[in-house]
């Protein structure tokens, strides 16, 4: 079971590095991984185990955190009701809109141990193709809270952080025709 001990954390050289597609059909071991990696974010939001286990609460998981260089991701949110499961080898962005949005509170990330505060503008709506944990070729259209839980694990596979995003002059400054999204 992963713990907090397996997250690498900011400044860590592999978080800032390029990781590789995954082979299809992913080996056992690349499966284990994945696996691995949704658990974790699932028992992170319970908060017995999260409180037995010293996890912090996490909605999103990109296997370079874990220092394994691959294009692997798990997420594990809710919003408006709806449950946003899944575990994706080799994830990618292949549409978006124009109009932008953003966490009205900011973004945090298991990586990186203190808030950073401001504005991390996001496209308010992705469709992101995959393949998940049988094999099957997964395409989501997302908006909201689940559209940037997927673009921020995306990130870390392109070796980008949140905070990249933020304008530096002005972390709060107002971004132009974005939806702001409550949490």
């Amino acid at each position: 079971m992963l713990s907090m001990t397996d997250i690498i954390r900011d400044g860590h050289p592999t978080l800032r590095q390029t990781a590789a597609k995954v082979s299809m059909p992913p080996s056992e071991e690349d499966k284990q991984i994945l696996k691995e990696m949704l658990e974790y974010v699932r028992n992170s939001q319970n908060p017995e185990l999260a409180s037995q286990y010293g996890l912090r609460p996490g909605i999103g998981l990109a296997a370079p955190q874990i220092n394994v260089l691959k294009r692997m991701i798990a997420i594990h949110v809710t919003d408006s009701n709806e449950l946003y499961s899944y575990a994706l080898f080799n994830p990618k962005i292949i549409s978006h809109s124009v109009q932008r949005s953003y966490l009205a509170a900011g973004e945090g990330c298991l990586s990186v141990d203190q808030p950073i505060p401001g504005f991390v503008p996001r496209y308010a709506k992705v469709t992101v193709k995959g393949t998940d944990l049988d094999g099957k070729e997964v395409n989501l259209r997302l908006k909201g809270l689940p559209a940037i839980v997927f673009q921020h694990e995306i990130d870390h596979l392109n070796g980008i952080m949140f905070y990249d995003h933020i304008n530096k002059q002005n972390p709060f400054q107002p971004i132009e025709n974005a939806v702001a999204i409550e949490r």
